[in-house]
């Protein structure tokens, strides 16, 4: 690794993982179970992404008195089968191989709670390659340890990585916003569960189609980094 690799922070369902139904059963599942109207197929897929609470809240409808229940019936689903249903997108574990063996510093985050994100990366064998995984905390329908939002968890991966200098890679615009509140880039890829629009509208620096021009657009930044680095007097500090 060169000071001009720009290091890579990885969203996770919708970018480096398909779920392929394994969240939006595992919801329709909860709300079936506790007598709560399952969303449309559109609404349960908008729901892959966000904070799971809100996403209950404000797109489901679910009352407040039941959130947890429904978070834990949710919880207990994709543990035993949600997991299961998810597979790495096309591209993905070779991508993540190649940054792992030259070095380049990769971290996760995301909205998901942080063990059960370690545990879905452990699932597909690709956990160990990133320096660090961030998420949000375990009891999402907590008041009293609400957990953090993306703007947050971003800044924990930088924290971790102990720069301020990286790339936010993800498929929905909290990806976005968390990465310009902390001063970062954010590339789309259009794999995952944005609709039309939604990435170019919030902000996204390019938009990829493949793993492939993911990788073309991470060393372009890395091209950009050399020549800045190579202009800064030799006392500069970047």
């Amino acid at each position: 690794m060169t000071l001009s690799t720009v290091p890579v922070i990885f969203d996770l369902d919708g970018t480096l993982v398909d779920p392929a139904g394994g969240i939006t059963g595992g919801i329709s599942a909860a709300l079936t179970q506790l007598g709560i109207r399952v969303p449309a197929p559109a609404q349960l897929d908008a729901m892959i992404g966000p904070k799971l609470s809100d996403s209950l809240l404000n797109i489901a409808g679910v009352p407040q008195e039941q959130l947890a229940d429904v978070i834990r019936l949710y919880r207990a689903y994709y543990l035993e089968t949600g997991i299961a249903q998810s597979r790495l997108y096309p591209g993905i574990p070779e991508l993540i191989e190649e940054y792992a063996a030259s070095g380049r510093p990769i971290a996760v985050a995301t909205q998901k709670p942080e063990g059960l994100a370690r545990i879905v990366l452990e699932h597909h064998g690709i956990a160990s390659s990133f320096h660090f995984i961030r998420g949000s905390a375990a009891d999402e329908a907590a008041h009293s340890t609400a957990p953090r939002g993306k703007t947050e968890i971003v800044a924990a991966a930088l924290t971790d990585l102990r720069t301020q200098h990286a790339v936010m890679v993800g498929d929905r615009a909290q990806d976005v916003a968390g990465a310009m509140a902390n001063g970062l880039d954010c590339i789309g890829v259009s794999w995952g569960f944005a609709p039309d629009g939604e990435l170019q509208e919030a902000g996204a620096v390019a938009i990829v189609h493949s793993t492939t021009d993911l990788a073309a657009a991470v060393e372009s930044m890395d091209a950009v980094r050399a020549a800045a680095l190579s202009e800064v007097p030799n006392d500069g500090v970047v």
